[in-house]
């Protein structure tokens, strides 16, 4: 699997040597500081997807400290291993200990996204050749799930799809312990990819390496098992898990993951032709692509129509394991057995990829880099600023979504709908966070929520209304 250059002049192969070792860097690199300025971006226009970065930052907060991962944001004290376990995260502590500010997570999860284009792009330019290995690196870095994940904000699968990068190439040039190796640190990443690894097992038992794979699977379940049923009820404050009710399980279940399942394909279908259309749909002929089976499923049962799309970070984990599949077929249609006009369509695909990938960057967020309108100031930002130099570092503070995500660097932040009894010092109100035509006004609603406290307005500007405790 190396550069198949034959040209017989000597400075031909020392310059396509060059570039197929420093392109797949350059690659990634770029493509790291495209995720890194999305995402910074929008944290500067005050954009607020959802409370996951506030809610991821408040636990690496805790980790810098060398404390437990308390998360106030989902209720006071809670301690976020019992929500989703992620201790992986802990690793952006250090980072975050230098530079404690929110905008370091999103910075961290280019890194690691960037440095999964990088592995992609270099091993698929080991089994293509420079320029078909880069068309490769191109399409996996501008692909729709890399593109939507950046655009949400921070999340743990970003450490995903690094390792499941490495995995796959590891995979595809026949190394299968190193495959299996790099599979179990999934473990830590988030409690459903215990089956991610167990799928990764069957995957290398089926391709030869019975040994490896049946201890690789074993883990996977074992992992997967014991972190559902024991790690996260020990920290649950209900002593469960609190995400089985969206797969028909539970007090609170929907339909039912049959039911679901057969429902919604008016997203699922586009999810699935995106997803293996941006390989040609050749990573269909690999094993590997089973390991993007119980994403899919967990996805496609969960009564959740977020699961079902393209819009966020779902997609993330499986666009390394589709790749790699892609380069596990074209090595497999070069080995033989196939019929000719297949493996001519195989040594065109790296170039179909990068087209397709290519052309679909419009319609996702990788396009705004071009918009005039993300590089603009946000008509409230002098007010969302005013805001955030009133409450001082350290306070107490209770709030909605609107500005959760710059509040959270500095103090302890509580979610408006998971506060309980405890009573902030400070209340910030946005009226165009998600309120409707209903948005409460701080200080009543503060005192409603607190009663027999007394609250001041502080603030009243843009739709921005914070309210201080004074008694």
């Amino acid at each position: 699997m190396t550069d198949p250059t034959t040209d017989d002049d000597p400075g031909v192969r020392r310059r396509a040597g060059v570039v197929g070792v420093a392109g797949p860097a350059v690659l990634a690199a770029l493509c790291g500081v495209a995720y890194a300025t999305v995402s910074l971006l929008r944290f500067r226009r005050y954009e607020t997807p959802s409370w996951d970065n506030a809610i991821f930052e408040q636990a690496i907060a805790a980790y810098a400290r060398l404390e437990a991962p308390i998360v106030d944001i989902k209720g006071p004290g809670y301690m976020i291993l019992g929500d989703h376990f992620s201790p992986i995260t802990a690793l952006v502590a250090p980072f975050y200990r230098i530079f404690p500010d929110g905008r370091t997570l999103l910075v961290a999860q280019a890194v690691l996204i960037a440095l999964s284009v990088w592995v992609i792009a270099r091993g698929a330019v080991r089994v293509l050749g420079t320029a078909g290995g880069l068309a490769v690196g191109l399409a996996y870095g501008l692909s729709f799930g890399i593109a939507s994940a950046v655009w949400v904000d921070f999340h743990e699968v970003a450490f995903a799809a690094l390792f499941l990068a490495l995995a796959g190439i590891a995979y595809v040039e026949r190394r299968w312990r190193a495959a299996a190796l790099w599979a179990l640190p999934l473990l830590l990443v988030k409690e459903d990819l215990g089956l991610t690894v167990l799928a990764v097992g069957v995957v290398l038992a089926l391709s030869g390496a019975r040994r490896v794979g049946l201890a690789t699977g074993v883990a996977g379940l074992v992992g997967f098992l014991l972190t559902l049923l024991v790690i996260i009820p020990a920290f649950n404050p209900g002593g469960g898990y609190d995400y089985v009710g969206v797969i028909g399980a539970g007090e609170e279940a929907g339909p039912g993951p049959w039911a679901t399942f057969w429902t919604g394909w008016d997203l699922k279908l586009p999810t699935l032709v995106a997803t293996l259309g941006i390989t040609g749909f050749l990573a269909l002929r690999s094993p590997w692509v089973l390991v993007a089976g119980p994403t899919l499923l967990w996805r496609f049962v969960g009564d959740n129509p977020y699961y079902w799309g393209t819009d966020w970070h779902y997609g993330l984990v499986i666009m390394p394991i589709v790749f790699a599949a892609m380069l596990d077929a074209i090595v497999r249609l070069r080995e033989g057995g196939a019929p000719a006009w297949m493996r001519r369509y195989a040594a065109h695909v790296p170039a179909v990829a990068a087209a397709v990938a290519l052309a679909l960057v419009s319609q996702f967020p990788l396009a705004t880099l071009a918009e005039a309108q993300s590089y603009e100031a946000n008509p409230r930002a002098a007010a969302a600023q005013e805001v955030l130099e009133l409450v001082p570092e350290g306070a107490a503070v209770e709030t909605d979504i609107g500005l959760i995500t710059h509040l959270s660097t500095g103090r302890t932040v509580y979610w408006t709908g998971t506060v309980g009894d405890t009573v902030p010092d400070w209340m910030v109100i946005d009226a165009e966070a998600g309120w409707g035509q209903d948005a409460p006004d701080a200080v009543a609603y503060a005192e409603a929520q607190h009663p027999g406290t007394t609250w001041e307005l502080a603030l009243d500007r843009d739709g921005y209304q914070v309210a201080r405790r004074v008694s």
